[in-house]
């Protein structure tokens, strides 16, 4: 996560980063992370505008000159609550973005955390997609880097679901394969397990022929490598559909892990197109989010590169609103922090268009604690939410309950516990309505590690799984 955005609150500073670099690729993704987002001040954005123009804004509360809009730092925006210059949008930590809520500059899209993307929420650079975590991606929800294609773990890969590098099919688990469905390396045709194969169902390696429908065991299907798979080309383990390289799959096109929906290179998630972890959603770079297109954590909405965020469009941190590029604020279009209004690009305002920073320690109505803002905060040691009548640290959204200062809070509406996102759920890092348990996706879920609808258990993913 970028670090918190000049001027800050203390409170929302002492939160430990949502999201650092991401294990497991050929290298950094696009040569960046997350920290490496413009983190732009007051005095880093400058002004290029000629002296006789300066100060001059068409809107209310701007820090710069010739916006069209309120409450942005920088200048010749045209939107609100932006952090850099030129931006057609609002939200945005950066510069020329045509989009809203992005970290980085030139983006088409919204919700980006990366440069040149044409899509939202992708994490990295110059993606032709959307949910992306790698750089130059041609489609959507891979982790990796110059992919054509959805749902990939690797490099390079023609198609969909692989988790390796240089395949042109669907559904590989390996490298340099042309085909479907097959596990090793090199292999022409479908659901062969070995290298070099040329054929269909061999298991070995160096072999030519058609030597069953499936190789691998307890496969129910036609071109299945893996095993104890139902259905077409998987080339994974316990997957139900066709086309997963991943495990315990249920659908398509799936690199990952414990994924209900499609082309999804993360794991446990219930949607499809996730690069992330635990998102119910779409399109989802980041992890933990409840919504689409989102490149930051925890995030319950959708076009989010922050985290935390209980609303839309926002680049900054544990915000209930839209298009804000602060951290914590309540409202819309702040590049500020700790506001509770909108267009504000002051600090700890309670109103409109302010550019001035306030004593504090809390903006909004009622609340106690440190750092606040919104309205009816009642906890005395709670800092840092955003919102309505949250209590602990670091909530956004309704009524959220974090039950440690450590790794931040809830977003959403009645949460309890820490990392959640949606509605009604309880323990450590669940997405969706109504799930309990730890790092599971979906709706109605109880356990550890679930994705889909009315899942009971561990590791599953589907639908109306041990109801009984």
């Amino acid at each position: 996560m970028v670090g918190y955005h000049g001027g800050a609150s203390a409170a929302a500073s002492a939160l430990a980063p949502w999201q650092g670099s991401l294990p497991g690729l050929s290298g950094p993704v696009g040569g960046a992370t997350q920290s490496s987002a413009p983190a732009v001040t007051a005095e880093a954005v400058g002004s290029a505008v000629p002296p006789p123009l300066q100060g001059i804004n068409f809107g209310f509360g701007n820090i710069g000159s010739l916006n069209l809009g309120s409450g942005n730092t920088g200048d010749t925006n045209v939107g609100s609550g932006n952090i850099g210059n030129t931006n057609l949008g609002s939200g945005n930590i950066g510069s020329f973005n045509l989009g809203s809520g992005n970290q980085g500059d030139i983006n088409l899209g919204s919700g980006n955390v990366g440069n040149l993307n044409l899509g939202s929420g992708n994490f990295g650079s110059q993606n032709l997609g959307s949910g992306n975590i790698g750089s130059t991606n041609l489609g959507s929800g891979n982790i990796g880097n110059t992919n054509v294609g959805s749902g990939n773990i690797g490099d390079t890969n023609f198609g969909n679901g692989n988790t390796g590098t240089f395949n042109v099919g669907s559904g590989n688990a390996g490298s340099n394969n042309i085909g479907f469905g097959n596990t090793g390396s090199g292999n022409f045709g479908f659901g062969n397990t070995g290298n070099n194969n040329f054929g269909i169902g061999i298991t070995g390696d160096n072999q030519f022929g058609i030597h069953g429908l499936n190789s691998g065991t307890g496969n129910f299907g036609f071109g299945n490598s893996g095993t104890g798979n139902i259905g077409f080309f998987n080339s994974g383990t316990g997957n139900v559909g066709f086309g997963n390289s991943g495990i315990g799959n249920t659908g398509f096109g799936n690199a990952g892990n414990v994924n209900t929906g499609f082309w999804s290179g993360g794991s446990t998630n219930t949607g499809f197109a996730n690069a992330g972890t635990g998102n119910t959603g779409f399109f989802d770079a980041g992890d933990y989010n409840f919504g689409s297109f989102n490149a930051g954590n925890e995030n319950s909405s959708f076009g989010n590169s922050g985290s935390g965020n209980s609303g839309f469009l926002n680049a900054g941190d544990i915000n209930s609103g839209f298009g804000n590029a602060g951290d914590v604020n309540t409202g819309l279009g702040n590049s500020g922090n700790t506001n509770t209004g909108g267009f504000n690009a002051g600090t700890l305002n309670t109103g409109f268009f302010s550019a001035v920073t306030q004593a504090g320690p809390n903006s909004g109505f009622f609340n106690v604690g440190t750092g606040n803002s919104g309205f009816g905060h009642n906890d005395p040691a709670g800092n840092g939410n955003s919102g309505i009548q949250n209590s602990g640290f670091g909530n956004s959204g309704y009524v959220n309950t974090s039950t440690t200062s450590m790794f931040g809070g809830n977003s959403g509406v009645l949460n309890t516990g820490y990392g959640n996102a949606g509605f009604y759920n309880a323990a450590v890092n669940n997405t969706g309505i109504y799930v309990t348990g730890v790092v599971s996706s979906g709706f109605f879920n109880f356990g550890t590690g679930n994705s889909g609808l009315l899942v009971t258990g561990t590791g599953l993913s589907g639908f109306f799984k041990n109801l009984f």
